[in-house]
């Protein structure tokens, strides 16, 4: 593109007034943005420093300057210091030069300098939090009820930031200007929602949508005594819950949770400045609070053009802080709500769905005292960019179908309300040709593999390269996706055949094994603990009966021995770590980004090795991410998910994993105390002692709200359709054995896939490990429990349905059981439901998907049986291990005794001073029965009636 259209050159010479500009994908908005700039500033009447242009990364921020270096007259050195950036940027910069003293506007006696430092790691953040929670409860014993309930510390990290995107800050007594109203959430906005889902449907012959759900209430709970029945809430005989009950449900007296979530807030806040750094979030609410206080400084920064794109992606703060800053009526926001995808952090839609009733809205609360804004709120222009420069017009077709396509089989959506919202677009690409497909098989992974072969090199998925069409590459494919954990794992299968790809995005960084490595072997220096010289053995080959044995006598090997020794006067863990990674030849982008990681919390916090080891542990656990790009040369297949894919485009896109559960996910858990509009504040868990004994109860005013409100899969439509606008030329949907709603919905037939991959004859390195001399073991050989079951105790039964369906329930029992899911999906009914009664009813530590092996003696020869406990229930003086089955009769239960009785003998050995328990839970009725274990001598005929001895060398 190098001269403006017609759409481009209308926002390029309206440069007066304020301007909502509706820019959908591919169409120049970063062209047309940077032309307009250069316009303004080569007008002569205004100079770069009049002219606050902010977008969303520092990236892109660096791209818009080069542009228009290139198309005005001004050049690098007269831009270098020009407003152009990012709103944190700009808060800091404000913050520095103007407000060391802003804290003390909302009362807290300290000051920012110039040596004050910004946090911009989440991990570092939350360790930070971390300590910080620890002294707070400690100082704070009146919020115990509270504390009591929350169960993990840095959930209140994420309540914080968001309330400080929503631009609710608090003050000494209270909260600033009338922050508390959002706390207390809008009943009003509430009881027109609740009205809207209790009307009866179907002409008054089916009962209400909040009637339905409210069927659930109490189902795995556990309220207090003042708790209504289900009865009560729903009504009898009706089809519609009873009057009354939308204000029974919203009014509740929220005081001590307010004041608890305040002195967290604020604490933190002073706590920051004590230890002298400041967050993303921070930044921003000082500078408001300073531009809100300081009316000369406000008029002083003011500029007279005021930029912003990516609008989509603006938070409530960062929208007011643009109106604050906007010194004349000249405001132009850029932006396209179907690519809204990023309310996780923050982002709010309706800051350009709703455009001009939130500008009236905000102006008016930021005039509340006096003249703040003096922007006109009822001449908004709006322009549209509708040719897109990227996509066919097939593929732009059909990614607005995606807009109006439910998300799941209950999910409801308006298609003429949505159509009225929507730009069309039309396509300037050369070439027309365009193939959209989608392929379905249960080897997924493979499927997509062979499916990216024979598109490589195939003319009809040809693509446009230098005004021709020409057979793709490898290196003009990019697979898209949900989550990041299939992208890993389809890198994975890739690398078993050498086929070139490259994952790009988020990696769950303390999981990969070099993080997994150097906490092993930092275990080792802190304790020698066996679970440090587990890892680095098994990583080094040694069998499992081998590593039993080295861990029982104490023998490590001479090299891992001097290797320790050599570790242990390294300098500092930074030091650790660089050993221990050239030790194994980690040199990429993981690597380094772990010792980033463990570096910069070292500098940041006040640990000890030990504390670092539980840090790396907590990683683990949560799954925490960092951005990693590991890059398999030029010609290779991108992989990254559908977030980390915004702003780029592709020749050729396969959108993979499409689903059920998936995409969108099936469900996820909540914090105990949570935000949200119109609910305002809210307690999922509350600690009372009734009847005299104290208990952690679920809050059934908060049970039911959340049952009351419609779920929302509009985010989950908007970034589906950003997965489809990347795609240049040929677009390939791929699933499992069961897809999801988008794909059974939308115009696309599925077709099947043979998952045959061959080997790639591509070149490559291969991973160097560590150069210990390790004996070639015999044994053990191995076994799952499964190899104890007869096959023809469940052929010619209809007893289960299906393993796909017995795979999801398990999968369900996990999350739940880990928190990270809450209601059960409906077409898991009724097995799901009977795993969260029998979940919710046991106390203790809950322990899913628990590895369990037991080594053998069969003949002489060793044997070891190993597999995944479903559940293991650890009391103080009991532990209980629960196998589910999703069968409809107990025609197996014999069979499941015997692999369940492999568990049992495990537990038994690891929990010597506990009654071990045994049960099959089946999941259709939620029977729980108890098995009677096998002795040891019983598995062992049963191996070797299996054919399950080994053969000596």
């Amino acid at each position: 593109m190098t001269e403006p259209n017609g759409q481009q050159r209308r926002l390029i010479e309206s440069t007066e007034g304020v301007h909502l500009v509706d820019a959908g994908p591919g169409t120049g908005k970063t062209f047309t943005i940077t032309r307009r700039y250069a316009n303004l500033v080569d007008g002569g009447d205004v100079e770069p420093d009049d002219v606050l242009l902010v977008t969303f990364t520092n990236n892109a921020a660096t791209e818009m300057r080069d542009r228009i270096v290139a198309h005005s007259d001004y050049g690098v050195r007269e831009l270098r210091d020009a407003p152009i950036g990012t709103f944190h940027g700009l808060c800091h910069d404000v913050l520095l030069e103007h407000g060391v003293h802003a804290p003390t506007l909302l009362g807290i006696d300290d000051r920012i300098t110039r040596a004050t430092r910004l946090v911009d790691d989440e991990t570092v953040e939350r360790e930070l939090f971390r300590e910080f929670y620890g002294r707070f409860a400690d100082d704070h014993p009146e919020h115990e009820p509270f504390l009591r309930v929350v169960e993990e510390p840095t959930e209140l990290l994420g309540l914080v930031n968001q309330l400080a995107a929503k631009g609710v800050f608090p003050t000494e007594e209270g909260w600033y200007r009338n922050g508390e109203r959002h706390l207390d959430g809008d009943f009003e906005a509430f009881a027109e929602t609740f009205e809207a889902g209790n009307r009866p449907r179907n002409g008054g012959g089916k009962q209400s949508r909040i009637r339905e759900r409210l069927g659930s209430y109490g189902r795995g709970k556990c309220y207090r005594a003042d708790a209504p029945s289900r009865a009560e809430l729903r009504g009898e005989g009706t089809k519609r819950v009873p009057d009354g009950t939308a204000e029974l449900l919203f009014e509740d007296d929220r005081e001590a949770l307010k004041s608890f979530v305040h002195d967290v807030y604020r604490g933190y806040l002073a706590f920051a400045l004590r230890r002298n750094y400041l967050t993303f979030g921070f930044l921003q609410l000082f500078a408001f609070v300073l531009l809100c206080e300081d009316h000369d400084l406000r008029e002083e920064l003011a500029f007279e053009h005021v930029m912003v794109d990516e609008f989509q992606d603006s938070s409530e703060i960062q929208f007011k802080l643009a109106l604050l800053l906007a010194g004349t009526d000249n405001l132009c926001v850029v932006g396209d709500w179907k690519q809204s995808i990023y309310s996780f952090q923050y982002a709010a839609v309706e800051n350009v769905a709703e455009f001009e009733a939130r500008l009236e809205r905000f102006a008016a609360e930021l005039n509340d005292d006096r003249e703040r804004v003096g922007l006109p709120i009822d001449g908004v222009s709006r322009l549209e960019l509708v040719e897109n420069y990227r996509s066919t017009q097939a593929i732009i077709d059909f990614a607005e179908r995606a807009l109006v396509t439910p998300a799941t089989g209950g999910d409801e959506v308006d298609p003429a309300a949505v159509r009225d919202r929507i730009v069309p677009l039309e396509s300037n690409a050369a070439f027309g040709n365009s193939r959209i497909e989608a392929i379905s098989h249960e080897d997924e992974h493979e499927a997509v593999l062979a499916k990216v072969q024979s598109i490589v090199g195939d003319e009809a998925y040809a693509i446009e390269r230098d005004g021709e069409l020409v057979a793709p590459g490898y290196g003009d494919v990019a697979v898209l996706t949900r989550t990041r954990d299939y992208g890993r794992e389809l890198l994975e299968v890739a690398r078993e055949y050498d086929l070139p790809m490259a994952y790009e995005g988020g990696v769950e960084l303390f999981r990969t094994d070099q993080a997994k490595l150097l906490l092993a072997w930092l275990r080792i220096l802190e304790s020698d603990a066996d679970r440090g010289w587990a890892v680095v053995l098994e990583e080094a080959g040694y069998s499992f009966e081998e590593v039993r044995h080295v861990l029982e006598e104490g023998t490590y090997p001479g090299n891992m021995r001097a290797f320790r020794t050599e570790l242990a006067g390294a300098n500092g863990v930074g030091g650790v770590a660089r050993r221990v990674f050239s030790r194994y030849g980690y040199d990429g982008g993981v690597a380094a980004t772990v010792l980033d990681a463990v570096e910069s919390v070292r500098a940041a916090t006040t640990m000890t090795r030990g504390d670092l080891i539980r840090f790396l542990e907590r990683g683990v656990e949560s799954g925490a991410t960092r951005e990693v790009s590991a890059g398999a040369g030029a010609d290779s297949v991108t992989v990254r998910t559908i977030h980390a894919t915004k702003g780029l485009e592709h020749p050729i896109v396969v959108l993979a994993n499409m689903n059920a559960n998936r995409f969108p996910p099936g469900g996820g858990g909540a914090g105990t105390i949570t935000f949200e509009d119109p609910l305002g504040l809210r307690a999922r868990r509350v600690y009372a002692e009734d009847h005299g004994h104290p208990h952690v109860y679920h809050d059934w005013r908060t049970d039911a709200l959340r049952r009351c409100l419609p779920t929302e899969y509009d985010e989950e439509r908007r970034l589906l359709y950003v997965a489809l606008t990347r795609a240049e030329r040929h677009l390939v949907f791929a699933a499992g054995g069961e897809p999801n709603a988008f794909l059974e919905e939308l115009p696309v037939d599925i077709g099947t896939v043979e998952p045959t991959v061959r080997r790639a004859d591509a070149g490559g390195t291969e991973q160097a490990t560590l150069g210990f001399s390790v004996p070639t073991p015999e044994g053990p050989v191995g076994y799952t429990p499964h190899t104890l079951m007869r096959e023809e105790a469940f052929s010619g039964t209809a007893d289960g349905r299906g393993a796909a369906y017995g795979t999801d329930v398990h999968e369900f029992a996990e999350r739940y059981a880990l928190g990270e899911t809450d209601d059960p999906p409906a077409r898991l009914e009724p097995d799901a439901g009977h795993v969260v009664d029998l979940l919710d009813s046991l106390g203790g530590e809950l322990r899913p998907e628990e590895e369990i092996v037991l080594p053998l003696e069969v003949d002489g020869e060793r044997v070891v049986l190993s597999g995944l406990a479903d559940l293991v229930h650890v009391r103080p003086g009991t532990v209980e291990v629960v196998d589910f089955k999703t069968d409809t009769t107990r025609r197996a239960h014999g069979e499941y005794r015997k692999q369940v009785s492999v568990y049992h003998r495990v537990l038994d050995e690891w929990f010597t001073d506990r009654t071990v328990d045994a049960h099959v839970h089946y999941t259709y009725d939620g029977d729980l029965v108890p098995v009677d274990p096998l002795p040891v001598t019983d598995l062992v005929d049963l191996l070797r009636e299996e054919g399950a001895t080994p053969t000596a060398p």
